[in-house]
């Protein structure tokens, strides 16, 4: 008898087990199948210097979609994002894939935008000059655009600094702004230094705390590759403005 009781328990129980363990497995599956598109982190992930009061981030295609109404509104103490440099063009043709969007977004969720461009010394800077201007429609509010140059691609010295001020003094006499140069310090000591030092200096120095180790002014200081934002699912680089929300002010287009 004990033996027939177990047998119908086990007839019984069964089919109730695998609709339990169906119902789990299609819960977990379900889960990740419709997990949230934009990660959420609790925090910056990296050593903020806090003694700068306005941060910012630059992105490109690298960092894929991104929610900027999550960037905009993520704050960790007194810290928050206030700005973004976005990519737009490389070279002579090349147009990054997100910049369309990241343009638009960045400027709908509130955050003052800049757009830069990536140079190839071994081409023309008035060519590429041009095809920035092509691109990109610069707005009240918005930040200078920028000249990212920190490749040789096998250009002399002297090359180098003629193509990189031909691409400046395009883009000065087109936007009626100055624009910025963005560099690491080595590459700016190398082939920039001095003639190069009246145009405002984004440098990028990492694994130092306080500053960057350069003799010259700079504006804008990238001190971190490797960050975290609420609504950006890549690691993300990380910049400090160097002055007050006056001085911050008084840089934007008007």
């Amino acid at each position: 008898m004990a033996r027939k009781k177990r047998s119908v328990l086990r007839i019984i129980l069964l089919p109730i087990l695998l609709l339990a363990v169906a119902a789990v497995a299609t819960y977990y599956i379900t889960g990740f199948l419709n997990r949230p598109r934009f990660v959420r982190y609790p925090a910056f992930g990296i050593d903020i210097p806090v003694n700068f009061p306005i941060h910012g981030i630059d992105v490109s295609h690298h960092q894929a979609s991104i929610d900027w109404k999550d960037v905009q509104n993520m704050q960790v103490q007194q810290v928050k994002i206030g700005f973004s440099f976005i990519k737009a063009t490389e070279g002579l043709n090349d147009m990054d894939s997100r910049f369309r969007q990241n343009w638009f977004y960045a400027k709908q969720s509130g955050l003052s935008r800049g757009a830069y461009h990536f140079f190839h010394a071994g081409k023309s800077g008035k060519a590429q000059a041009d095809h920035f201007i092509e691109t990109v429609r610069l707005e009240k509010g918005d930040l200078p655009p920028v000249l990212d140059i920190e490749q040789t691609n096998g250009a002399s010295d002297a090359d180098i600094r003629q193509r990189a001020m031909d691409w400046l003094v395009r883009i000065e006499t087109y936007y009626k702004v100055k624009p910025i140069i963005y560099t690491n310090v080595e590459f700016y000591e190398r082939f920039l230094s001095p003639q190069f030092d009246r145009y405002p200096l984004w440098v990028a120095h990492y694994l130092v705390r306080d500053r960057p180790r350069i003799k010259r002014p700079w504006i804008f200081w990238q001190h971190n590759e490797k960050g975290h934002v609420n609504g950006i699912n890549a690691f993300v680089d990380f910049n400090v403005f160097n002055g007050d929300s006056l001085d911050f002010r008084k840089l934007l287009i008007r």
